[in-house]
């Protein structure tokens, strides 16, 4: 559920008016629905409730501090990447023993700061990560509970560059060689093995996947524990997609629980989750306007002020956004258009062929379902200002995020003394 929805013929986000909002702030902009947001939370939550679960937001799908915050008064936990991202969820008023630090290339600096804040769980990527956590850990007389993170060789279905389950995936141990490494980490000092983790990709929309990889694992848990190790929690990722667009029609919270408690019952453990896009995906929107339209013998482009700085996945994922207007257009004229943005780039382009209304030059579009992995991986090429984010909450907004000044980017720049 979102929302986002027409009034009298104008995009709203809840009770405020898109365009009201554009008038206030300038595009292009990002805009978040509060209750979209807490309702996909919760229906997360409670397709959960009769189990023990913890349900760390992925923070890398969007940091914002209002996003954060506002799932953290939900209780939500966090999974983190970075010593960034468990800052943020600190500040966001996560506390340290519901974050989970996932991650290739966990620094030494990263690991001493997770270790001192007293976070939950290590999610271990190799050998030598192990080697390192224990030594720090050793050396700052702490103790680190582990998870080792499983490749259980499950392709997730998904975009290979989202892909993360499979052997050829930079992420994780394969599970044939898991048991070794946790006998490894069981003799080194200052690690506690607490558990088993597993994270097979993003915007996976079935549920056969998670069935095959999840069985994997258990059997895996299972051996571990006759082996003598203590499994008392177990880390199932994320991944789950989201619809965006209607040819798309992932699984439910509640189906995709369903197959997890088929799975795990009698395991006794708890059950650790790592929603991000699911959660904040359809929770956000890109605000643009167009620019102008331009006519080609071979195509009709719709130039439009929002790039691929700002919005990079139809880039980098060839990734679908349903684009609507904020304002319906009275004559129902659709034509044929490549959807563009000003960044000096060919592949900046945000759809091809698509039917679309017939815009005019300062009409204002909507990019749907960009909440995730949007404002989060955006960037300032060609010395374009990151974006405005607005977070609506009933018939308020409020700006989360300012618009970048052009002296606030250049000053980031320095000079050395010879120039």
């Amino acid at each position: 559920m979102e929302h986002f929805t027409y009034a009298q013929g104008n995009l709203q986000a809840e009770d405020v008016s898109i365009a009201t909002i554009a008038e206030s702030v300038g595009t292009p902009f990002y805009c978040y629905s509060t209750a979209t947001l807490v309702r996909h939370f919760r229906v997360f939550k409670e397709a959960f409730q009769d189990v023990p679960a913890l349900i760390c937001y992925a923070l890398k799908a969007n940091s914002n501090q209002a996003i954060i915050k506002t799932l953290a008064k939900e209780g939500a936990g966090a999974d983190v990447v970075s010593e960034g991202e468990i800052r943020r969820a600190l500040a966001a008023g996560i506390p340290a023993n519901k974050i989970v630090f996932s991650g290739m290339g966990k620094t030494i600096q990263e690991i001493t700061y997770a270790l001192e804040v007293g976070i939950l769980q290590f999610n271990i990527e190799s050998e030598s990560e192990l080697e390192a956590l224990s030594h720090i850990a050793q050396r700052k007389n702490k103790t680190a509970e582990i998870a080792i993170r499983v490749t259980p060789d499950v392709d997730g279905g998904t975009h290979a560059k989202i892909t993360t389950g499979t052997k050829i995936s930079k992420f994780g141990i394969d599970i044939s060689q898991a048991p070794a490494l946790y006998q490894k980490a069981a003799s080194l000092p200052n690690i506690a093995v607490k558990s088993v983790s597993c994270h097979i990709g993003s915007q996976i929309t079935a549920l056969e996947p998670f069935q095959k990889a999840f069985s994997r694992v258990i059997d895996l848990v299972k051996d571990l524990r006759a082996a003598g190790h203590t499994i008392e929690r177990l880390d199932l990722g994320g991944g789950l997609g989201i619809p965006y667009d209607g040819d798309q029609t992932p699984p439910t919270p509640a189906e995709y629980a369903a197959v997890v408690k088929n799975l795990t019952r009698n395991l006794g453990c708890t059950l650790m989750f790592e929603p991000g896009r699911l959660i904040v995906g359809n929770a956000g929107i890109l605000v643009s306007r167009v620019i102008s339209l331009k006519k080609t013998p071979a195509r009709e482009f719709l130039v439009v002020d929002a790039g691929m700085n700002d919005l990079v996945r139809p880039t980098l994922y060839d990734a679908f956004h349903e684009i609507v207007p904020v304002k319906i257009p009275k004559a129902d004229t659709r034509r044929t258009f490549d959807v563009v943005g000003p960044v000096c780039e060919t592949g900046d382009v945000f759809a091809r062929d698509r039917v679309l209304p017939v815009f005019e030059t300062g009409d204002l579009i909507a990019f749907r379902s960009a909440g995730a992995y949007g404002a989060s991986m955006s960037n300032t090429y060609n010395s374009r200002q990151l974006v405005p984010e607005v977070l609506v909450k009933g018939g308020e907004f409020s700006v989360i995020r300012e618009r970048q000044t052009y002296e606030q980017l250049i000053a980031q720049d320095k000079l050395p003394n010879w120039l």
